[in-house]
């Protein structure tokens, strides 16, 4: 199954301005947020990668062809030059697509459709990392015939809760993880027909008209996963996971050691 990732955004809430990185390269523990979102599914043997480009693209192109991580990758570039694989390898297939640089999320998914609508696909975003099982979601996706499942997910920790009698602090909780509440986790699988079932024009965000569409008519079904999830929106989530890598306890690294790119 081909994985989509969307990594044409700009990433406006993290400043860009120490590093002039994009938002998919930015740095978790010495590998790019993008190299760690693309091993959540190598880890389930999905290594077919098809991904949009925008903002500051060739500087994503740069890091394909640089990054000891992708050495031995087959990549095909925008302008349709393809660099071989090191003999032997073949695990990773990587398509850089251009989908422009001010592009939407519905207009991106939109200008993958030659390379994707032949079969059921998977598609995230290039800013949430999650410990989850990339093959029950496939499975779950495969058992309700609908045309698409989102993964939802509990909002992450980011205020502590007041309880207030009058004026008086009755009980003070330091943040946590909403329980009660579900929001789009950003992993998403999808039948061809998507792209017939819901408008993708360049100016909507898929989670806008494309998904409430989908919603009403019944095509969407959620893939509930209770564990580790983060978005990396801003400099602090990113320092978060950042430590958990180098602390050896990231939640999402859920490939073993024989897996990983060298």
């Amino acid at each position: 199954m081909k994985v989509a990732i969307l990594a044409g955004g700009k990433g406006t809430r993290i400043d860009p301005s120490e590093t002039g990185l994009p938002k998919p390269l930015v740095p978790i523990g010495g590998h790019s947020l993008l190299w760690h979102v693309m091993q959540i599914y190598r880890g389930f043997g999905h290594g077919d990668f098809v991904i949009a480009l925008g903002h500051l693209g060739e500087e994503i192109v740069r890091h394909f062809l640089s990054a000891p991580e992708f050495a031995t990758a087959a990549l095909t570039s925008p302008d349709g030059g393809t660099r071989d694989p090191r003999p032997g390898s073949g695990s990773w297939h990587i398509r850089l697509v251009d989908t422009g640089p001010d592009t939407l999320s519905a207009g991106r998914i939109r200008r993958l459709r030659p390379f994707l609508a032949e079969e059921t696909f998977m598609l995230t975003w290039c800013d949430g990392l999650a410990d989850i099982d990339i093959a029950a979601l496939a499975a779950f996706h495969a058992g309700h015939g609908k045309t698409a499942t989102v993964t939802a997910v509990h909002p992450p920790p980011r205020f502590g809760r007041l309880e207030i009698d009058g004026e008086r602090v009755t009980r003070f909780e330091e943040k946590g993880v909403l329980t009660g509440e579900w929001i789009n986790g950003a992993f998403f699988v999808l039948e061809p027909d998507v792209f017939d079932a819901v408008p993708l024009p360049d100016d909507l965000a898929f989670e806008t008209a494309p998904l409430q569409r989908l919603s009403a008519t019944g095509e969407l079904m959620a893939y509930r996963h209770d564990s580790f999830w983060r978005c990396v929106d801003m400099e602090r989530e990113r320092r978060e996971l950042d430590r958990l890598w180098e602390a050896g306890t990231a939640p999402w690294k859920t490939w073993g050691e024989g897996e990983e790119c060298a």
